[in-house]
């Protein structure tokens, strides 16, 4: 009894590995003005611009990476991102917004055709007429490896007898 409770518990396993993730959401439409701020942010990153990018903030605007602690302010986003950039692709899944209030949720990727690479949520606040990111919220998709030990060092081979 005990084998067989093993073997089904390993049948299952095995079953549950093999399940493929589902399907991304697909992609929505933005409304112009919402649109200009992943266009923007794209345009900025892959220029590695860290002033123009700060600029899509708020004054008191905050960027929560994963694995990073929070980064607040226009001054400190600049500087955070001043080695940052590089190929992005960003879409929209979701957003709404209520009068001076918004958000998008979406995926981003380092490739047009690839598959998203992680997600983010965007928290926009209407200043002035123009949308700017309240909060930049994103991660992986995928949890990071952890880093592998390093191997033990070899120990010395003995030395070999002399050959006569």
């Amino acid at each position: 009894m005990k084998k067989l409770s093993i073997v089904i518990i390993l049948l299952a396993a095995a079953a549950f590995a093999q399940t493929p993730p589902p399907p991304p959401p697909p992609s929505v439409e933005l409304p112009p003005e919402l649109d200009r701020v992943l266009r923007d942010y794209e345009k900025f990153w892959r220029a590695k611009n860290a002033r123009s990018l700060a600029s899509l903030f708020t004054d008191d605007g905050f960027v929560l990476s994963s694995g990073r602690p929070p980064v607040r302010g226009r001054a400190a986003i600049r500087e955070a991102y001043a080695q940052s950039g590089g190929p992005l692709f960003l879409r929209a899944f979701a957003f709404s917004t209520d009068g001076a209030t918004g958000h998008i949720l979406g995926g981003f990727r380092d490739a047009e055709s690839a598959p998203d690479g992680g997600k983010f949520v965007l928290v926009l606040r209407k200043v002035a007429g123009k949308w700017l990111i309240v909060a930049d919220m994103d991660n992986a998709n995928q949890r990071p490896r952890a880093p592998q030990p390093p191997a033990p060092p070899t120990a010395p081979s003995p030395p070999k007898p002399p050959s006569h």
